[in-house]
């Protein structure tokens, strides 16, 4: 389990907003192989540190019922 900080956050939102796949926390380098990576670990970190995601979209749900 990883001691996720605020400025790890930041410092993967700002690697992602400039294209970087490179991202210096607080602690330790990582380099990864893809946005979707970057992105996984994004929510990972703001799940740890009880933020919700702001990219989240809502989802809706519908009932479906036929009359066979």
């Amino acid at each position: 389990m990883n001691n996720w900080t605020e400025a790890d956050l930041k410092a993967i939102d700002e690697a992602i907003a400039l294209g970087a796949f490179e991202v210096e926390f607080t602690n330790h380098r990582v380099k990864y192989r893809s946005l979707a990576d970057m992105l996984h670990i994004r929510k990972l970190i703001a799940t740890s540190l009880g933020i919700a995601d702001q990219n989240a979209r809502p989802t809706t749900t519908f009932a479906v019922h036929s009359r066979d």
